[in-house]
């Protein structure tokens, strides 16, 4: 960019939008958050706030118009809020890396389409294609919508064709994709930052553990072996610089146990299991994309402590008294009001 950039917008307002506006801060970027939600978490701790629809163009406008670039903090921003937005600001991720991580179909193709595996899949348009799906890629696995669904929502698990009309039932017409489960040792994720220049900058792989499809905790290293570290930065690289990607970028990936890498899914924003990095690393997630998107010079992305991340998911939160009076706990709050079952009300990093 011509000129640093004094204040950044932000396409949603929740725990993700909070901690990029206090990256943002600390750089001396003010942010300004928009989003439909009057109570955002991120609009509490940003220098301003705009309340509006993401199709409300006159608010989009005048949103462009106060900012000297925008981000997005989630990737279900519409493409179409991008690229209006695109035509009086620059916009990172772009509109085209949206569209692609919006639709499973669309990511898996254009993943397979640069030689990165993934899982046995088959677009699912009806009850038929389903059945048949089921007999090519195998009896067992996963029917999910094409578009939303996150922490485990919108999938349904198929352990045999004797599920088949109960799971396509529950997608309720959506379009769909299913996925042939991977037989693996273990999901990891890459977290990589691809700057203006082209510049990319990958953190080391953190290994996962889910629960009821929600995120529980990341852990720093991941148990794999050199080869499969270097491939997994390898494939994250490929994967930012083929979508010409400006901002952190999510990679999960699956290593199976022959050693091969299989992607699971691809986040264009940063990422629950890049948490640790406030912590372990002298330039987090959150300022490294905010470097990118400002145009300004990527950090040094090396850790200096191993580490372990925690989410701690609605009630977990009465444990807060707790973990305050540990040493060495790292807490951060998300400023949510109403702990719900599977709602991310914070979480705990731990270095060692």
């Amino acid at each position: 960019m011509t000129k640093p950039v004094a204040t950044l917008g932000i396409l949603g307002g929740g725990q993700l939008g909070r901690m990029l506006a206090m990256a943002a801060a600390r750089l001396g970027i003010d942010a300004h958050i928009y989003c439909p939600d009057d109570n955002a978490p991120a609009a509490r701790v940003s220098a301003r706030a705009t309340v509006a629809g993401y199709d409300d163009e006159r608010a989009l406008a005048a949103f462009a118009g106060s900012v000297e670039a925008i981000t997005t903090e989630f990737e279900n921003v519409p493409a179409a809020t991008a690229r209006f937005l695109a035509d009086r600001v620059p916009v990172h991720p772009s509109a085209a890396a949206l569209e692609i991580a919006q639709d499973r179909v669309a990511e898996k193709s254009f993943l397979n389409k640069i030689g990165i595996d993934t899982a046995p899949w088959r677009a699912i348009d009806g009850l038929d294609d389903l059945t048949t799906a089921l007999t090519e890629i195998g009896p067992r696995g996963i029917l999910k919508t094409r578009r939303l669904g996150y922490d485990g929502k919108g999938q349904v698990r198929l352990d045999g064709p004797q599920d088949a009309a109960e799971a396509f039932a529950a997608m309720a017409g959506a379009p769909a994709i299913l996925e042939g489960l991977a037989a693996f040792e273990r999901e990891i994720s890459v977290i990589a930052a691809r700057g203006q220049d082209g510049t990319v900058r990958c953190y080391d792989p953190g290994e996962n553990r889910h629960s009821d499809g929600i995120l529980r905790e990341t852990r720093v290293p991941a148990a794999i072996d050199t080869a499969t570290h270097d491939t997994a930065l390898a494939m994250a690289e490929r994967i930012a610089t083929a979508l010409d990607y400006v901002g952190v970028i999510g990679v999960e990936m699956f290593a199976m146990a022959d050693g091969a890498l299989w992607v699971n899914e691809i986040a264009p924003r940063v990422h629950n299991t890049g948490h640790w990095t406030i912590e372990g690393c002298a330039v987090s997630q959150f300022e490294q994309h905010v470097r990118a998107v400002c145009g300004l010079p990527l950090g040094d992305p090396a850790r200096h402590s191993d580490a372990v991340m925690h989410n701690l998911i609605g009630d977990d939160i009465d444990t807060v008294p707790a973990l305050l009076a540990e040493a060495g706990a790292a807490l951060h709050l998300y400023g949510k009001g109403e702990a719900r079952p599977g709602r991310k009300m914070g979480h705990v990093t731990r270095l060692s």
